[in-house]
């Protein structure tokens, strides 16, 4: 959910409760309020449990649990359905009616069998009714052990077998299925959202801590809340549904973090589900800096991959370029350089910290005497002197310049960054080619050193920071700079061979003698 929802989704648990708060529909309800709706709660059965287990289960009579459901759909426009416990069959028998007749345009199963404790929630022969009551949701989020019931296979054991089961599930009732991988063993804790030919995975590292209790009630309800917020009157597109399971991640994953804060039983305790309600006041998560950067360096994929296919790249790895491209190369990088070393001067002016300012300072004296060295063993000052920028190098400076000029601290390092970070990712790559024989090899050599990794490192540490405790709105600024000079450096790295084939094409079709050539 990006910034303020146009609208407050209306969102229904049909589920068991908990005395303790932490699973069934009392986590619902703090779920659904965390990720910014309006949550109600139709009861199922009144469950005797704690932090330790499951003491006994009360199945109301259903015609009391169809006076529940008819009572808020007459009354209440329902944006979103999360469905719990269902008990037995009977009671999922009456939830299948209902949502017959009533048609809600977006519903989530959790299909509740066995909880976190091992206890069984659902009785055997309502398993059936379970299956059959997939036609009509639209995403279910079984743990590992529930998704081997729907699959009718053993209990994975490890996440290609969860994802094979998820994909058999969804090719057989024609439903999403958000996989999960909590109950694996190690420190990864992935999740894919998966139908009959797509996977979509959203890693995760398992946090350190014994309270998860209700993590598969408030993972789903959260789902649903965002997917219902984001959704036209159709339902949400696969799209929306996985932005909403990632940003349903990114709340139940700082939610585990600050479990320990609440010390609520001494068994395995609930979530903190307001933990970041309550610590910023808002709803918008805050990423991590390592979230930041994982995200920028995969929205410049395509960058990056376009850039490791060109024609320039790929002749510097293996040596087969002609040296007038390269020199040519070299003086434009020298021009750059100059310029970017003195906007590496402003970052370190606007920077507010001491840390940062001399870090920046330090790279900008790096810009003009360490990469420089390089350029003057290949290139004659003569020549450099009268080198003039080209259309790329003049863009690129122009975008930095720019940066600068807004005199925003963020914007202009993330616009910096990628002269560290995809220079670093091309050097080590292209690196291995480095033999004594290679006739660029100063150049892999430099781009691959140690210090020049350090040095991009710290850079990314420092970007990612700053971007992870700033503001929506500029980290988004910071987003958009950083990939627009990912565009610059592909087309930086494009431009020599551009220039040959420019000037091949000058001289076999040179201008009449009476024009002047430019």
């Amino acid at each position: 959910m990006t910034g303020q929802a146009s609208r407050i989704a209306r969102v229904l648990s049909i589920a068991g409760t908990d005395p303790t708060g932490g699973a069934g529909i009392q986590a619902d309800l703090k779920s659904i309020a965390a990720n910014g709706g309006y949550g109600m709660a139709v009861v199922t059965a009144l469950v005797a449990q704690n932090t330790h287990g499951v003491r006994s289960v009360h199945v109301p009579p259903v015609s009391f649990l169809r006076e529940q459901l008819h009572a808020v759909s007459d009354d209440v426009e329902i944006d979103a359905v999360k469905i719990g416990m269902l008990a037995d069959v009977h009671v999922t028998r009456t939830v299948s009616e209902w949502l017959d007749q009533v048609k809600p345009r977006l519903v989530v199963l959790d299909p509740v069998m066995i909880a976190t404790s091992g206890d069984r929630l659902l009785t055997e022969d309502a398993e059936q009714a379970l299956r059959d009551l997939l036609s009509v949701v639209h995403l279910v989020t079984p743990n590992i052990p529930e998704l081997a019931i729907l699959a009718g296979s053993p209990v994975a054991t490890d996440w290609a077998a969860v994802l094979r089961q998820a994909q058999q599930v969804a090719e057989t009732y024609r439903v999403l299925v958000l996989a999960k991988g909590g109950h694996l063993a190690g420190d990864l804790v992935p999740d894919a959202l998966v139908d009959a030919r797509t996977v979509r995975e959203f890693p995760g590292a398992r946090i350190d801590t014994r309270n998860t209790h209700g993590t598969g009630c408030s993972f789903s309800s959260a789902i649903a809340t965002r997917a219902a917020a984001e959704a036209g009157a159709v339902g949400p597109s696969l799209a929306q549904w996985g932005d909403a399971v990632a940003e349903a991640k990114l709340w139940l994953t700082e939610s585990i973090a600050h479990a320990d804060d609440l010390q609520v039983g001494s068994g395995h305790g609930p979530i903190q589900h307001f933990a970041g309600l309550w610590q910023r006041g808002g709803l918008q998560t805050r990423p991590t800096p390592t979230q930041v950067a994982e995200s920028w360096w995969h929205d410049i994929l395509d960058i990056r991959t376009d850039t490791d296919e060109l024609p320039f790249v790929r002749a510097l790895g293996d040596g087969s370029l002609h040296r007038e491209a390269f020199v040519w190369y070299l003086a434009q990088d020298a021009l750059y350089l100059r310029d970017y070393a003195r906007m590496l001067a402003v970052a370190s002016r606007l920077a507010p910290t001491a840390v940062e300012q001399t870090f920046w300072a330090a790279c900008a004296h790096g810009a003009m005497a360490t990469e420089l060295d390089l350029h003057s063993s290949w290139i004659a000052e003569e020549v450099l002197a009268g080198a003039q920028p080209s259309a790329a190098t003049t863009a690129y400076l122009n975008h930095l310049a720019a940066a600068a000029a807004s005199g925003d601290y963020g914007v202009l390092v993330a616009a910096l960054l990628p002269c560290f970070w995809m220079y670093q990712d091309v050097g080590m790559r292209l690196h291995p080619l480095s033999h004594d024989a290679h006739p660029y090899r100063s150049w892999l050599d430099t781009y691959a050193d140690e210090a020049f990794a350090a040095s991009s490192t710290r850079a990314i540490e420092i970007v990612t920071a700053v971007a992870s405790t700033s503001a929506e709105p500029t980290r988004h600024r910071m987003a958009v700079a950083f990939r627009a000079s990912a565009g610059h450096e592909r087309a930086f790295f494009a431009a020599p061979l551009q220039n040959a084939r420019e000037e091949s094409r000058r001289l076999e079709d040179p201008p009449p003698l009476n024009e002047t050539v430019a």
